[in-house]
């Protein structure tokens, strides 16, 4: 009955964000095709969405800008199965869940490199620094297990694609102030000649933020962050069918916040603050020769990061991760492609007393079948050798079968099953055998978790661009690894299983031709080996809101309104139920000049997103953006 209640609130006309188009209303009313989408995320290589079993979102440049978020992010929390919880505001400890799982169990790809943070514990991505730059086109989600091209532990993947060099030289500079005195400055330049093309940018974010936490009740300072990120993507056409890429990005981060403990003194202070300088560079070559394609890429990404109390370093760590990968596919026909390849990795972890490294080689195949242009099915496995845990297999089954409906539209009914694994992180290992650990943690050897899942759907898809799609999933981890939170001993792992199931709801509805509906609603039941509910993810939550276009495009509106409910934190401490509202606006003076405004927690709600964390109150910014060419 929980289901039914959801589903008729989207029918009715409730909604979030996914891609809009602004003028396929109107074209498709008058009988014209749209252009076939095509999405990279789900097999590497590109695929119409016409064929994809897999459960995708994809969010275009557009969308991204006219939201205005400066953190991704935020961005990332209006689409379905996608829960975000952070600790104090921008530059603060941000955690993003797909489908209820842990944070570092998320894949995030930037222009090909796996944007992993070697330097935290788990070895996840940090979305605590990662802008909303003006660089960015286009992001890709694709939720459940997916170890079996992108790497046994990814339980779900974000892939963020950044621009590149188009037409003649050309530029724009982004201004924009607001509430916390918070400045952002962009600037980009970019440009294509007859082989060659570039695109580099910088990005500078600074904000005095907020009080982050409520035991800070005697210094009530503001903790601010700052963050610069400069980007580069430099492309040369060697031949019609060879591109060499190469691809930098460089952030440098600082933030402040609170509950810390001074190494000298031992006692907690509020006064703490983090820097964290990151690296990025990949190289790759790009051949099509007949049926065949063949990808090349080298990638390194180094990180290093000091925290401090009250000015006195107490922990840094610094580490970094080299990668070399291969992607082939042979397409002898419309009807099959043979996607394969390999990726060597090596991991290295310095936490302020000794170097750890290791390397992990992964070997991967997958088949594509397409069949009368209605039945679609992709069967891949991939092989990890682990230099300290040994070999394992991976594997993903999926299927789709679409069903044309004539001038009323199509059904598209599909399923996908994935494997995976999850070595224990050199930083758990080292946790346990190092001498902050005690009983029952201490000495205690980790093994490797193995994790399952499986999930299938529907979807409409009408002439009109009326789109409604609905997702049941179920997942497991065996095995799972965990910090002990209330002995605070180390790293323990259940003998058990964890599980995540739940339904995915989303509804995209043209009303005329400038007005678009959007929806999105998650169930997603999520509970540890004890069948006690994890911490912080909510039972219940979702996206609802309305775009809208002038019908010159001129004036652009977009309102999202975000629920979440029925989540805990330690202790079984309830979390607040809330619902956030956010209006975005925007207006093109002329072809060289953009202003724009938002106001975020419009109706000022008092929340919290972590027990004793503060989220911001109603926040209003706004700017401006000069183009050139």
């Amino acid at each position: 009955m929980a289901f039914q209640r959801i589903w008729l609130t989207l029918a009715a006309g409730t909604l979030t964000g996914s891609v809009w188009l602004p003028a396929i209303a109107g074209a498709q009313g008058a009988g014209v095709e749209p252009t076939e989408e095509i999405v990279v995320t789900s097999s590497i290589v590109a695929t119409p969405r016409r064929q994809l079993a897999t459960a995708v979102s994809v969010i275009d440049g557009p969308s991204i800008e006219l939201r205005g978020y400066n953190d991704l992010a935020d961005t990332l929390r209006t689409q379905p199965g996608i829960s975000v919880t952070n600790s104090g505001g921008p530059g603060k400890s941000t955690t993003l869940r797909i489908r209820g799982e842990d944070g570092f169990r998320t894949l995030l790809m930037i222009d090909g490199v796996k944007a992993l943070d070697p330097s935290t514990p788990q070895v996840g991505p940090s979305f605590d620094s990662l802008l909303t730059t003006s660089d960015l086109t286009r992001v890709e989600v694709l939720r459940g297990p997916q170890g079996f091209i992108y790497g046994a532990d990814a339980g779900g993947v974000v892939n963020v694609l950044t621009a590149r060099g188009d037409g003649p030289i050309g530029g724009r500079v982004g201004i924009e102030y607001g509430a916390h005195d918070t400045r952002k400055l962009g600037a980009s330049l970019s440009g294509r000649g007859d082989r060659g093309d570039y695109f580099v940018s910088v990005t500078d974010f600074e904000t005095d933020g907020f009080n982050a936490q409520t035991a800070d009740t005697v210094l009530r300072d503001n903790d601010g962050a700052d963050n610069t990120t400069l980007h580069a993507k430099l492309g040369w056409s060697v031949a019609d069918n060879l591109r060499l890429q190469l691809v930098a990005r460089d952030v440098d981060a600082s933030a402040l916040f609170d509950n810390c403990f001074h190494p000298v003194t031992f006692a907690t202070v509020h006064d703490c603050s983090v820097t964290t300088d990151q690296s990025t560079y990949r190289a790759s070559a790009d051949l099509e020769s007949g049926a065949f394609s063949h990808s090349f890429g080298a990638s390194h990404i180094h990180i290093a990061r000091d925290n401090f109390a009250a000015g006195v370093s107490y922990f840094a760590t610094d580490g970094e991760i080299g990668r070399f990968e291969y992607t082939g596919a042979f397409r002898p026909s419309d009807a099959l492609t043979l996607v394969y390849g390999a990726d060597l990795q090596r991991e290295e972890m310095l936490d302020g007393t000794a170097v750890r490294d290791r390397r992990q080689d992964g070997y991967y195949v997958e088949y594509q079948g397409a069949f009368d242009d209605r039945f679609f099915v992709s069967l891949g496995a991939r092989h990890d050798d682990n230099e300290a845990f040994g070999s394992h297999t991976s594997s993903r089954l999926s299927a789709a079968y679409v069903q044309d409906l004539g001038n009323t539209g199509s059904l598209k009914y599909r399923a996908s099953l994935g494997t995976g694994f999850r070595a224990p992180s050199l930083f758990e290992i080292a946790y346990n055998g190092g001498p902050f650990s005690f009983p029952p943690a201490a000495g205690v050897p980790l093994g490797e978790e193995s994790s399952r899942g499986y999930d299938v759907g529907v979807e409409y898809d009408a002439m009109g661009g009326l789109h409604l799609q609905a997702t049941y999933f179920d997942q497991e981890i065996e095995d799972q690894i965990f910090f002990d939170l209330v002995g605070f001993s180390g790293y323990l792992q259940s003998p058990g299983t964890s599980k995540s199931k739940g339904v995915e709801l989303g509804l995209t509805a043209p009303v005329g031709e400038r007005w678009e509906i959007l929806a999105n609603w998650t169930h997603n039941d999520a509970s540890d080996t004890a069948n006690a509910l994890r911490l912080r993810r909510p039972d219940n939550f979702g996206n609802f809101g309305f775009r809208y276009g002038s019908p010159d495009d001129a004036l652009r509106l977009m309102v999202n309104y975000r629920v979440s409910r029925d989540a805990i934190d330690i202790g079984g401490t309830p979390l607040d139920d809330y619902a956030v509202l956010d209006v975005s606006l925007a207006y093109s003076v002329s072809d060289a000049v953009d202003l724009y405004a938002r106001v975020q927690n419009a109706a000022d709600e008092t929340y919290q997103e972590i027990v004793g964390y503060h989220s911001a109150g109603r926040s209003a910014y706004a700017g401006v953006r000069l183009r050139f060419r």
